[in-house]
């Protein structure tokens, strides 16, 4: 074999001064194979299929993957190796991939490991060459680094190929993040001729875990709608690049294979953790097309990761929180109108959770939403008070938005199971206050199984007043991931009592108006007839929202002398128990398909018919409660357009503002074409919680403190 050539460029990374190695471990190899060049055609059609084996000594340490009918191929991942002499050389043999039959050879190198530098990586181009070839027959691109090796605990605990033996003995939290992932939607899809693909799904792999979406038919204006979830384990040993594959249902390969037909990889190690972030993934090497997904790294078990509660105590907390304070100062408005506020999360511990494992205890993990937004805690396992001890930011964009608190239980084969949840109004957090929140059921109504269970937290929320102002008069932000909507009798019936009692108010109302026209009480109906007489004969365009200012003003003086919301909920509103009767019973799997189409179509007609009385009954309560100042900033915002729509109706005539108002309609598309349209009234109640929303965010009373402090702090409290 002809003598092999290595071209190194200058180092990617040094991670600290290195110094002289002895030849003798151990050490732990770290090699990232990157890409092939210019390799040799083997196949009939004038390409081939390229993988890569690394061997050291006799041993084979790791096979690629195997990239389908290119001479160029991408491979992009990596592996670990323990070594223990130095003096044996890595071996790269390459070969192409043939169907039934052996694999031919493309060529070979060798690397000696002598020239590695401790904690340095550095990128090299090897030759390839032949036996039976003359001259390079390709080229191979790789980065190398060489650490010492691990102690033997850590090695057992961080080590995959020990991960089950270890599961075994203790169960401990093996892996070192979370990554999780939210497919949204891919655009321009196309296939290697550039045909749009009709019902594409994606295969994704990180290391040894993959995934696989369903398959969805292309939208009429060449975008494709996914939005699945996954949560992948994130190993230190293991491969840290993210693995996208695009592939089309009905198409398969040359050899009748699911050949992938466009692909793209996301290097992990580049991602901030503890942040949500939305990245836009350019398909390559065959097909194109841009996918859109949303991606966290969190649940970190590091003891000095930036979401350890511990670490950030010592930090200049002062100075940070200063920072925040003028970001969303009055006088930095206009930087950057989308951004409104600041929200961080302490998360202490939790007591008194129900059981979920067989032995009596369960394995909890903490989970953190704000919209599409989405953290978590490392897991806690075999207890019932987990300690947590983790701090969590959130950037605010509405600052209507609610902060939804999970408790998990974590089981092996990674599923979980629900604990307890409890959701907080961004509106009613009380900050720096450390205190518990009562965890709820599923249904956020009743509480949850276990023994008085509650979580200890502690928010702290900046935001900037006019930022939010303007943005609760734009379009909602969109969750992507919503509960399934199925029909439920109870549901059905709770909405048609919610439709009934507004209908009620408004028969009363009735009522009312029609006992001054009967003159059932002549007082009433004498100060009745001489407001009419004045209203009408001074009627003007501004009257009207002076009128509505009216009830916010009843409403105020009740609250002001009650101290209290008229919308509040009590515990007995909604009994725990409550059974859902919309399981499929095992007996309808032998009826009739005809019979089954008819169940379907009559489900489908009652589902629209329950979701619309849920949207009218849920608008009629959001204005009801915009009167009923249940969110104080919202009630007092309605004031302040009420009073600006006085002023502007009494300073303008009525019919240069509807023709404003019917110019500004129909010249939109043209000055505006991508604006969207909107019902700035309507996006205004879309913030405003209806009665089922208030009685998610109410807080349940706490039957007993969980420790002393906490009663001296409500204590001083109530002196202050």
């Amino acid at each position: 074999m002809p003598a092999m050539s290595v071209s190194s460029l200058p180092p990617l990374l040094s991670l600290q001064q290195s110094g002289s190695i002895q030849p003798l471990g151990p050490f732990r190899l770290h090699v990232v194979l990157k890409q092939g060049r210019d390799l040799a055609a083997k196949d009939s059609c004038g390409t081939s299929d390229p993988y890569v084996k690394f061997k050291l000594g006799n041993k084979v340490i790791h096979r690629s993957k195997t990239v389908y009918r290119d001479l160029n191929p991408i491979w992009e991942e990596d592996f670990y190796a323990h070594v223990d002499d130095l003096n044996t050389p890595l071996h790269i043999r390459v070969f192409d991939y043939d169907w039934g039959l052996q694999d031919d050879f493309l060529g070979a190198a060798t690397f000696d490991l002598n020239q590695l530098e401790l904690n340095k990586v550095n990128l090299y181009s090897l030759d390839l060459f032949a036996d039976d070839m003359d001259g390079r027959q390709g080229i191979i691109d790789l980065s190398i680094g060489l650490y010492p090796k691990m102690t033997e605990d850590d090695g057992d605990q961080r080590c995959p190929s020990k991960i089950g033996d270890q599961a075994k003995k203790l169960k401990v939290q093996i892996w070192s993040s979370i990554v999780n992932i939210l497919i949204i939607e891919g655009r321009h899809l196309t296939d290697k001729e550039g045909e749009p693909l009709c019902k594409p799904y994606l295969r994704l792999r990180l290391a040894n875990e993959k995934y696989k979406t369903k398959s969805v038919t292309r939208n009429s204006n060449t975008s494709v709608t996914w939005l699945e979830q996954f949560d992948f384990h994130l190993y230190e040993d293991q491969s840290h690049f993210l693995e996208i594959n695009l592939h089309e249902k009905e198409w398969k390969g040359s050899l009748g294979r699911d050949e992938s037909i466009a692909r793209a990889v996301l290097d992990l190690g580049s991602i901030e953790g503890e942040r949500t972030h939305s990245l836009n993934c350019e398909f390559q090497h065959g097909g194109s097309g841009i996918l859109s997904l949303l991606i966290t790294i969190s649940g970190t078990t590091a003891s000095e990761t930036i979401s350890d509660l511990s670490t950030h105590q010592l930090a200049e907390h002062s100075k940070e929180a200063e920072i925040i304070q003028k970001r969303y100062g009055l006088w930095k408005t206009l930087h950057n109108l989308r951004d409104v506020g600041h929200l961080s999360v302490k998360v202490f511990r939790a007591t008194g959770l129900a059981s979920a494992d067989i032995g009596g205890k369960s394995d909890p993990f903490c989970v953190l939403q704000l919209v599409n937004s989405r953290l978590q805690t490392q897991t806690e396992y075999k207890t019932l008070n987990p300690s947590w001890n983790k701090i969590f930011t959130f950037n605010v964009k509405d600052i209507n938005s609610v902060l939804q608190v999970t408790v998990y239980d974590e089981d092996r084969d990674h599923r979980f199971e629900f604990l307890g949840a409890v959701v907080i109004p961004l509106l009613r957090v009380a900050n720096g206050q450390k205190r518990w929140y009562a965890l709820k059921e599923r249904k956020l109504r009743a509480r949850a199984k276990g023994s008085n269970p509650q979580i200890l937290l502690e928010l702290n929320v900046v935001w900037n007043e006019i930022r939010a102002t303007i943005q609760t008069l734009q379009p909602k932000e969109k969750k992507y991931i919503e509960p399934e909507l199925k029909f439920n009798r109870h549901t059905f019936v709770r909405n048609v009592i919610r439709v009934k009692a507004i209908v009620m108010d408004i028969i009363e109302i009735g009522k009312y108006i029609e006992s001054i026209w009967e003159w059932e009480s002549c007082t009433r109906s004498c100060v009745g007839f001489a407001v009419f007489l004045v209203v009408t004969w001074h009627f003007e365009p501004y009257v009207i929202p002076l009128m509505l200012l009216l009830f916010f003003l009843r409403n105020f003086l009740i609250r002001s002398f009650t101290h209290a919301y008229l919308s509040e909920y009590h515990e007995s509103d909604y009994p725990s128990g409550e059974e859902d009767d919309d399981d499929v019973d095992e007996k309808n799997k032998e009826e009739r398909k005809s019979l089954k189409e008819k169940l379907q179509s009559i489900q489908e007609a009652t589902l629209t018919v329950q979701n619309s009385i849920g949207y009218l009954a849920s608008l009629f309560e959001s204005v009801k409660n915009t009167f009923n100042f249940s969110v104080p900033f919202l009630s007092y915002l309605a004031i302040l357009l009420l009073i600006a729509s006085c002023v502007l109706l009494y300073a303008v005539p009525l019919r240069y503002l509807i023709l404003c108002w019917g110019v500004n309609k129909f010249t939109r598309k043209l000055f505006r074409p991508h604006s969207i349209p909107n019902n700035e009234a309507l996006d205004f109640l879309s913030r405003v919680p209806d009665d089922e929303q208030l009685a998610d965010y109410r807080e349940l009373r706490l039957d007993l403190p969980a420790d002393n402090s906490d009663k001296t702090n409500r204590k001083v409290t109530k002196k202050k």
